[in-house]
This record gives structure tokens, C-alpha cells and sequence, in this order.
């Protein structure tokens, strides 16, 4: 066992395609997903669009009884997770299975069955409830379903850190396999959040991007005019695997997993902190650990939420890291395409760093058309782009001052 963390599989659903090359070609494209609410009433928000999975099921891959226990966001965790495992072609069987282990979260979960069953008890009294409400609505409720639907019994657990947390999965995973402890691990995260409630809160904090009108130009990450993110959902899946192990079996490999870093700002519950002094950390401790100069990368999918100070703060620190290298970087951000997937998002755009290493392609940023001078380096706008891309770094922030980098390498 040399230490060293491929990937072997990977799997997605968003609002722009079921699976992972859906997700991808979507990305390449640069078609959104964002259009009206169809989820629930808008009329009464001052937002009326967001970035929803249409006629989403899981037919018969999970036996039907056990769907009835899922929430929105498992379920779309469990395809995510089934189709990488597929793609890997990594046979779990009673010799293996407890080599093979589930790191799966959700920034939050199951918010919609216990807002269901408050109104149950309130209106129907306590023996309405159902016994199976607090399995749905604890973080590592998808990990759990995967468990069960692969027999991975292997290492299990959630890393929950608000919107870093698809980063954290893959950076938890990518250390479980290198310390030894698996051979291999369903990796990634899945939300599904879009309800009322949330979206009331997003209009109170105004963080939403406000152009009802134009819903799929709405999101401009690092444009002058953007003025905040639009809410999405979905699920990103990988499959990390030791690297003798996927030699041993003749996997197709996608490309390493060289660096993880993670990190908090200390400061504050909802903004970064200015100088981006937390995220610079976690990048800075994610290229320490690849042992790599970070003159080296040549495609960075950011954060990129499209919020005035997020995108700042970004291409300061990418800047303050890389020194005159961040300005040969290609930088997009896929928000736009699939909304932000709160704690799905890191794991979905990890996909796109994945895949731009497979295809040598970069996706772009779609909406950008005024130049911000704070944000100055190359956001590969409208277009998507073939260039040689050997190195990818994916980087997250989430509420709570939570970040996560995670950097992959094509294998030599």
C-alpha cells in the first residue's frame, strides 16, 4: 500500500442533469438550471426562482420499502453514491465490505419531514408521528442509506461544516484511506433544503441575487453587478480508492486526490472574515500536503457564490497563495449552472475538477460581463475552454467560517 488516493468513480444529481455526465455536460455547455419556483408558493418572497431537481426518482435501485424511510436530499445522496459506485465498478462483497466505508453528509437534512410532523402532532396528536422522523432528519442519515444499499461496513460517518462540507468528505475520506483504515470510500454530499423557511431566511439576510425576470443570468459570481447567490440542490459522489488496490484491479482511474485543508475563520456566523485569513489557511495547508508549488495549478473551481465579498476574498487569497501564478489560472465557477447546493456544492464541484482533468477541459462562468477591479484574474467567461490541466483545486466556504480546499493531480 503506497498511501496514494485515486478516484474511481464518480456520480451527481443536480437540477441540471440526473447523473454525473449530465451534470458535466450541462457544466461544459454553460446551461443553468435556475428558473421559477415550482416547489412551493413564491408569490409571497421578493425571490421567486432557485435552482430545483425535476422528475427526480430513484426507481427500483433501492428496494421500495427502504424509500419510503429517505428524505428528498438521501435520496438524491443514494443515486449520487450508487452511479459512482457503478462507474468504479468496485464489487463490494462479505470479503471486502468492511475495507469499504461511507463518508456522506448534508450541511442540514430532513428539515421538511419534521416541519410535516410538527403540523402532524399539532393536528392529529402525537401517535400520528412517525417512528422513523429522527433517522431523517440527523446529517448522516445518506450515510447510512448508502450503507445499507451497497453493504459497505467499512468506516461510516458525516462531516458536516455548512457549505464546505462536500469539500470535507472528500478531504476526511482522502485521509481515512491514507492513514490506512479503508481500501476504499463512497465520498460526497447531498442537500435538499428548498423550502419555504430557508428561503425566508435567505430573503432576510438579502443574500439571494434578485433578477426574477432573467432567472439563468441571474448568478454573476466575480462580475461587477452580482449581487448575491440563488439557492440549489443536489447531490456529488466519488468513489476514493487506494491506489495499489485500483491498479490491482485494473480501475479506470480519473486522476489523485494530493491535498486536503480545512480550516475556520474564528470570526463570525455568517461573513468571512475580510482578509480571508481562514481560507488561506486551508489552502495553504491543502498545497503543503499535495507538496506541489501552487504555481502549478492550472484550474481552480472557487466558492464562487456570486456574493460581493465571497468573490473578493477568493481572488485575494488565490492571489496572496499563488503570487503572479493565480493570473495564468483558469477560474470558473459553476454556481450559475446549478445553483448553490449548500452542502452539496463542494462534492458537485469537485465533479467539475475531476472531469476537467479527464477531458482537459475547463467549464465557464457564465453572467460575467463587467470586469470587477478587485476581481481580476481569469474567470474563463461564457465559454468553456480545452486547455491542459493537470492540476485542479476546488475551495469552499460555508456559515460558521467553515472552509475546505481539496486539490487533484492527473496520475503519473
Amino acid at each position: 500500500m503506497t498511501g496514494r488516493v485515486v478516484v474511481t468513480g464518480v456520480g451527481a444529481v443536480t437540477a441540471v442533469g440526473h447523473t454525473a455526465e449530465e451534470t458535466w455536460q450541462a457544466m461544459l455547455a454553460g446551461r443553468s438550471g435556475i428558473g421559477p419556483i415550482t416547489l412551493f408558493d413564491p408569490e409571497p418572497f421578493p425571490i421567486r426562482i432557485q435552482a430545483e431537481v425535476k422528475d427526480f426518482s430513484l426507481g427500483d435501485r433501492v428496494d421500495a420499502k427502504q424509500q419510503r424511510y429517505m428524505n428528498r436530499g438521501v435520496t438524491f445522496g443514494v443515486s449520487a453514491a450508487l452511479e459512482a459506485l457503478a462507474d468504479s465498478q468496485l464489487a463490494i462483497t462479505d470479503e471486502n465490505a468492511e475495507n469499504i466505508g461511507v463518508i456522506f453528509s448534508a450541511g442540514g437534512g430532513g428539515t421538511e419531514m419534521v416541519i410535516e410532523h410538527q403540523r402532524i402532532l399539532e393536528t392529529k396528536g402525537p401517535r400520528r408521528v412517525t417512528p422513523f422522523l429522527v433517522a431523517n432528519f440527523i446529517p448522516d442519515a445518506a450515510s447510512g442509506h448508502i450503507a445499507i444499499a451497497t453493504g459497505a461496513r467499512g468506516p461510516n460517518m458525516a462531516v458536516v461544516s455548512a457549505c464546505a462540507t462536500g469539500g470535507g468528505t472528500i478531504g476526511e475520506a482522502f485521509e481515512t484511506i491514507r492513514r490506512g483504515d479503508a481500501t476504499a470510500i463512497i465520498a460526497g454530499s447531498s442537500e435538499a433544503v428548498l423550502l419555504p423557511i430557508y428561503h425566508a431566511t435567505w430573503c432576510s439576510m438579502r443574500a439571494l441575487a434578485g433578477d426574477n425576470e432573467n432567472p439563468t443570468k441571474a448568478l454573476k459570481p466575480f462580475d461587477l453587478n452580482r449581487d448575491g447567490f440563488i439557492s440549489g440542490e443536489g447531490a456529488g459522489a466519488v468513489i476514493l480508492e487506494e491506489y495499489e488496490h485500483a491498479k490491482a484491479r485494473g480501475a479506470r482511474i480519473y486522476c489523485e486526490v494530493t491535498g486536503y485543508g480545512s480550516s475556520n475563520d474564528a470570526y463570525d456566523m455568517i461573513a468571512l472574515h475580510e482578509t480571508g485569513r481562514g481560507l488561506k489557511r486551508a489552502v495553504n495547508a491543502a498545497v503543503r500536503k499535495a507538496a506541489i508549488d501552487p504555481a502549478t495549478i492550472n484550474y481552480i473551481n472557487p466558492h464562487g457564490s456570486g456574493t460581493p465579498l465571497n468573490d473578493r476574498v477568493e481572488t485575494m487569497v488565490f492571489k496572496e497563495v499563488m503570487g503572479d501564478a493565480a493570473y495564468r489560472a483558469a477560474i470558473s465557477s459553476v454556481k450559475p449552472i446549478t445553483g448553490h447546493c449548500m452542502g452539496a456544492s463542494g462534492s458537485v464541484e469537485a465533479l467539475a475538477c475531476i472531469l476537467a482533468i479527464r477531458d482537459q477541459k475547463v467549464p465557464p462562468t457564465i453572467n460575467y460581463t463587467t470586469p470587477d477591479p478587485e476581481c481580476d484574474l481569469d474567470y474563463v467567461p461564457n465559454v468553456a475552454r480545452a486547455m491542459r490541466v493537470e492540476t485542479a483545486m476546488t475551495t469552499s466556504v460555508g456559515l460558521g467560517g467553515h472552509n475546505s480546499c481539496v486539490i487533484f493531480r492527473e496520475v503519473n
